[in-house]
């Protein structure tokens, strides 16, 4: 958790790279987009949807636990406005809870990638479950449908 905690603290610098507030909402949107691609696409052989191939979820698993890291530097002040967003107001009034949803996310990430590098779908769908329950509470929370 510390390594977390430092890594959502190393991301407060890089928003000072953010010319203006909607590059860092495409940045942050940007990065979204792509993990979630590329958990869909594990989530398609989790459910059965397409042949279960254990190099192609290593790879997207592991795509997605790096891409977990990178979003968190998009949400700075002063990002809650100036492009369109779906992010809620919460993020900006509890910032803790959010670095703490952030956090469970990151770690869960790290735990479906180790769990495809296994090859064993059984094991790849618990991360999985447990991965997409992390992804939804944060959504319910602080993403507006």
């Amino acid at each position: 958790m510390a390594s977390v905690a430092l890594l959502l603290g190393a991301s407060l610098p890089a928003q000072a790279q953010f010319a203006k507030p909607e590059d860092s909402i495409r940045y942050r949107q940007s990065a979204l987009f792509v993990m979630g691609q590329h958990f869909q696409r594990v989530g398609a052989m989790v459910n059965g949807r397409i042949p279960f191939d254990a190099k192609a979820a290593a790879e997207n698993a592991e795509v997605v636990a790096a891409m977990a890291k990178l979003p968190w530097a998009g949400f700075g002040p002063g990002t809650d406005k100036g492009a369109p967003t779906k992010a809620k107001a919460e993020i900006w009034t509890e910032q803790a809870k959010f670095r703490e949803a952030g956090e469970k996310a990151m770690a869960e990430t790290a735990k479906l990638a180790a769990a495809a590098k296994t090859g064993n779908l059984d094991a790849i769908k618990a991360a999985f479950g447990a991965t997409a329950g992390s992804c939804k509470a944060c959504h319910d929370a602080y993403r507006a449908q």
